[in-house]
């Protein structure tokens, strides 16, 4: 994990983004969101309106410059910056150039979501599908630093006179990403098993899906006492975890509680965990969870996102429930559709109108 050599101590971090409207704010604030989830702390947010990025510094020399100064007056503080978080994603020689000027780690947004999703991973197929996203982003970005590190060593015990380490390292990282996707087909293979099972036994299946952090785990709990780990943290929970949802009048449903999508997840994420959400694909009945107790705004960029995924997945044809939770927190009622259902999960308001809903489905 990119986070881990930090140890305990919560690394400081500045935060760095371009643009310098609302749409940034909100997505530096997720941003800042996710730093926390990974365990480090905001302690400087930057943004640069540039109309497009830099193609040597992402956010131009000056400003570089500018931030490396910054940096500098923390050295041996209490608040000594050890990390600069971009609010996107970055190229290789990107970093590179940003490294040098800054003299301080540089990550950009994917890396940090796949430093979550490799602290959040538990079940041995999650593991797995993180491995295989972290491999296929590290592989095109795979760089030479310095002479030392160009060509292996001639003669006996190498692969060839002069080969290059660089071509080696690809190699071996593309031999190690087929290893893992030949174990996760073993695993899709088994959930393809008991997917046939579920559908001959007639149990219709629900899939819980939304934003991360809009109270997916909460509901599950709410419903099934399914007992997950709910925190007010994104990718609290990572893994998908099923359960068996008996209504008042005997009706059954085996109903799944799904990773959270979030603004730009990462391709290799989507890729990677293809199987898990195709558990969203194969639901007879999709339940849409969206946070209420938001803003407007980003109620609606949200969905957006929610929503442009669920076309990836093949999944907009399917009945759908649309639910507002946390109606425990103040909110504007008028914003909300008339035909959303408005719950709070965490003190069970508004979950009889879910259930004799899902007892006429």
């Amino acid at each position: 994990m990119i986070l881990k050599e930090f140890n305990e101590k919560k690394p400081n971090a500045v935060l760095v983004a371009l643009g310098n409207d609302e749409t940034t704010e909100e997505s530096i604030s997720e941003l800042e969101r996710l730093l926390d989830t990974a365990g480090a702390v905001c302690v400087a947010r930057i943004t640069q309106p540039k109309d497009k990025p830099d193609t040597k510094t992402y956010i131009g020399s000056g400003k570089a410059k500018e931030l490396s100064e910054f940096i500098k007056t923390r050295y041996d503080s209490d608040d000594e910056i050890s990390l600069v978080v971009f609010d996107d994603e970055l190229s290789p020689s990107q970093i590179a150039n940003l490294e040098d000027i800054l003299d301080c780690p540089v990550i950009d947004r994917t890396m940090l979501i796949l430093d979550i999703f490799a602290q959040h991973a538990t079940t041995a197929e999650g593991k797995l599908q993180v491995e295989i996203a972290c491999l296929r982003y590290t592989a095109p970005r795979l760089i030479g630093k310095g002479a030392q590190l160009s060509r292996l060593a001639g003669g006996i015990g190498t692969r060839g006179p002069g080969e290059s380490k660089l071509e080696s390292d690809r190699r071996h990282l593309k031999r190690q990403i087929s290893a893992l996707e030949s174990k996760i087909n073993d695993l899709e293979r088994t959930r393809s098993i008991k997917r046939a099972r579920r559908l001959k036994s007639g149990i219709k299946t629900i899939a819980i899906v939304g934003y991360t952090n809009a109270g997916k785990s909460t509901l599950m709990n709410a419903l099934t006492n399914a007992g997950i780990l709910a925190e007010d943290k994104l990718f609290a929970t990572l893994d998908p975890t099923t359960r068996k949802l008996r209504l008042p009048s005997g009706k059954e449903f085996l109903i799944t509680d799904t990773v959270g999508f979030v603004s730009r997840l990462p391709h290799h994420l989507v890729k990677a965990f293809k199987s898990t959400l195709e558990e969203v694909k194969y639901a007879d009945i999709i339940i849409r969870l969206v946070d209420a107790s938001e803003k407007y705004e980003t109620r609606m960029m949200k969905q957006i996102v929610t929503d442009k995924l669920l076309e990836e997945l093949g999944a907009t044809d399917k009945p759908t429930i649309t639910i507002y939770n946390k109606y425990d927190v103040a909110i504007e009622e008028d914003l909300i559709p008339k035909d959303a259902i408005s719950i709070s999960a965490k003190t069970g308001k508004g979950i009889q109108a879910l259930i004799s809903n899902l007892e006429v489905v």
